[in-house]
C-alpha cells in the first residue's frame, strides 16, 4: 500500500447480491487473513451494512486495521459516500450512506466506490505509464465497466462513469432494460440477456447460460447465434468506446468471458472491426488479477478518494 496508508494494515470489503468477501492487508499488500459471509439482500441496508461491519470485525479480531476501503454493487459516489442508484439485487440498497453508515458500525474512516472501478483500479496501476489509460468491462449476470483515462479513474455525476451496459446496442433493438430503458447492451450481452436470447430463438428456457454453451458446443446453431451475438454486440460497443477514449489496454472479466473461445473469439473480431488505424492492433485481454481483485481494489481505495469518518457531521 501506499500513500495515506503507508504503514497502516487495511481491510478491504467487496459486497455483491450474494456474497460479502473480506480481507486484511499488511501495509506491503501481503493478505494477513480472509472471511466471507452471505449478503443479507432481501433484508434491507441497515442489515447489509451491519453484515459488512461484522465481515471487517471478523476478518480483523485484534484490531489490527486503520482504514476499510468497500467495493459494492450498485452506482456508488465515492465523494458523498452514497449509492445513487441500484438494482433490486439488494433491497433498498439505492440511497444507502454507504461510506458514512459503514464508518459508524466499524469505527474506522471508510473509502468506497463501484464494485467494477474498484476491480479496475489495479489493472490501471499494472500499466507501464503512470498516465496510461484503461477500458474495463465486467460481462456477468449485468455488463458493468470502468474507465481510466491519463492515469485517473472517471467517476462522473452521481458516480455513474463507466456503466457500459447501458450504452445503446442495436442487437438490444427493442428490448426492455432493467433501468427502465429499451435497447441497452445488458439486455443482449449478459450472461441473463444471452440466455433470454436463446428463449426467444427456440422457445426453451434454458437453466443456465453454461447450458446455452453446451449446446453451442454440440452444434446448436441458436445457442451459438445467441452467445455470437451477445459477444458481438460488446466487442462493438468496446470499440466503438475505444476510438472515444484512446485505451492503452481494454480488459474484459466477469464471469461469461469464461464459456470459452466462441463468445471471446466473437467479441475480438466485432472490437477489432471497429477500431480506426491508430488503435488497430489493441486486443481485449483478460484481468490480470484473480480471486483477490476485488477486495485489493478495494483497500487501494483508501490511497486515492475521500474518506468516511465515525460521527462525521451529514
Amino acid at each position: 500500500m501506499t500513500g495515506r496508508t503507508a504503514g497502516a494494515v487495511v481491510i478491504g470489503l467487496d459486497l455483491g447480491g450474494t456474497k460479502i468477501a473480506a480481507a486484511l492487508f499488511a501495509p506491503d499488500g501481503e493478505v494477513l487473513a480472509r472471511h466471507t459471509r452471505a449478503t443479507p439482500a432481501r433484508e434491507g441496508a441497515a442489515a447489509v451494512l451491519d453484515a459488512l461491519a461484522a465481515a471487517a470485525a471478523a476478518v480483523d479480531p485484534e484490531g489490527l486495521a486503520a482504514l476499510v476501503g468497500i467495493a459494492a454493487a450498485g452506482v456508488v459516489d465515492p465523494r458523498s459516500g452514497m449509492v445513487t442508484s441500484a438494482t433490486d439485487s439488494i433491497r433498498g440498497w439505492a440511497g444507502t450512506a454507504l461510506g458514512a453508515g459503514l464508518a459508524d458500525r466499524t469505527g474506522l474512516p471508510v473509502a468506497c466506490d463501484n464494485d467494477v472501478r474498484a476491480t479496475a483500479g489495479p489493472e490501471l496501476d499494472a500499466l507501464p505509464d503512470s498516465r496510461g489509460s484503461l477500458l474495463y468491462a465486467a460481462v456477468g449476470t449485468g455488463v458493468g465497466g470502468a474507465l481510466a483515462v491519463d492515469g485517473r479513474m472517471l467517476h462522473g455525476a452521481a458516480g455513474i462513469a463507466g456503466h457500459l451496459g447501458h450504452l445503446p446496442s442495436t442487437e438490444a433493438a427493442g428490448l426492455a432494460c432493467t433501468c427502465g430503458a429499451t435497447g441497452h447492451l445488458e439486455v443482449i450481452a449478459s450472461g441473463p440477456g444471452i440466455a433470454a436470447h436463446y428463449e426467444r430463438l427456440t422457445g426453451t428456457r434454458p437453466d443456465r447460460l453454461e447450458t446455452v454453451a453446451a449446446r453451442a458446443a454440440e452444434g446448436d446453431r441458436a445457442a451459438v447465434r445467441a452467445i455470437t451475438t451477445g459477444a458481438a454486440a460488446a466487442g462493438r460497443v468496446l470499440g466503438g468506446l475505444a476510438n472515444a477514449l484512446g485505451p492503452d489496454r481494454v480488459v474484459v472479466g466477469g464471469g461469461v468471458p469464461h464459456i470459452g473461445p466462441l463468445y471471446r473469439d466473437a467479441l475480438a473480431a466485432a472490437f477489432a472491426a471497429e477500431l480506426m488505424p491508430p488503435l488497430r492492433g489493441l486486443l481485449p485481454e483478460p484481468p490480470l488479477h484473480g480471486a483477490d481483485a476485488a477486495v485489493l481494489g478495494a483497500a487501494a481505495l483508501t490511497t486515492t478518494l475521500p474518506l468516511h469518518h465515525p460521527g462525521a457531521h451529514r
